[in-house]
């Protein structure tokens, strides 16, 4: 399945100089909950024309403000601008019970055909009866379908102070019209929401494999300015996070693209 994600959407300016103040990460404050975001496209240098191998790198952090446990993150939403193509075409598929439950390293091991992320996590884990205590790991992400339907399987694994993993299902969809032509967006397995509080994850999507002897790329973009334009500034990311208790945030963070000579 294609999944394309047509022409960038270029805002303001296209100059060097608004570049130098892109939103490419942010900080919001609602009430005591201090919540980052972050986004980049990577290279900076593409085509004007055709399509070249890109990443996208998303992450974001909450914390509270007078240092009270956050409240437990239950959905999140990630648009990303439609400029380019997220396109698994020819690229395995990973089943669900290959990666849960199992160590990174298993995961890894059983779908690495079919991985286009890596990244990690941290989570605040309160256990009965004992002080709270933060675990980390490694995030890896895989190609995969549910119901018919293209998904990523986000894989996270803890071995402290015992092992624990656990998926994220990030559905996949794509608008036809409008700035932000990929959505991902998935809600919080309740057994990670049982375990403890997800508090920071960095992902970065990039995936180059071979296929009836072309090589692909899972993610690929241009940068499409006017003739005489070699920079253009644009709408990256957006981002909507809610929490328990119904406390809602979100962020547009923007980037900027080159042409490539």
């Amino acid at each position: 399945m294609i999944i394309r994600v047509a022409k960038l959407a270029v805002v303001a300016s296209l100059v060097a100089a608004v570049s130098a103040g892109l939103a490419q990460a942010e900080t919001k404050i609602v009430g005591n909950l201090v919540f980052s975001v972050s986004a980049k496209l990577s290279p900076k240098k593409l085509p004007r024309e055709g399509r070249a191998p890109v990443a996208v790198s998303i992450s974001w952090k909450v914390a509270t403000s007078d240092g009270t446990a956050p409240p437990k993150l239950t959905k999140l939403q990630i648009e990303i601008n439609r400029n380019g193509i997220l396109d698994p075409t020819g690229l395995p598929t990973c089943p669900y019970s290959k990666i849960q439950p199992a160590s990174t390293q298993r995961a890894l091991s059983n779908c690495r055909s079919s991985l286009v992320g890596k990244g990690s996590f941290s989570a605040l884990v309160g256990l009965e009866g004992q002080e709270a205590y933060v675990a980390k790991g490694d995030m890896v992400v895989f190609n995969s379908i549910q119901g018919n339907k293209p998904v990523l399987y986000g894989q996270i694994y803890s071995d402290y102070p015992f092992a624990n993993s656990f998926v994220i299902v990030f559905k996949v969809d794509h608008k036809k019209s409008g700035t932000y032509g990929t959505t991902l967006s998935a809600n919080m397995p309740p057994q990670l929401l049982a375990w403890g509080n997800l508090t920071e994850i960095q992902m970065r999507l990039s995936r180059k494999f071979g296929y009836e002897g072309k090589r692909r790329s899972f993610l690929s973009a241009n940068c499409p300015t006017p003739k005489g334009v070699s920079q253009a500034v644009f709408n990256l990311a957006r981002t909507s996070f809610q929490f328990s208790g119904g406390t809602k945030s979100s962020s547009t963070l923007t980037d900027d693209c080159k042409v490539r000579p």
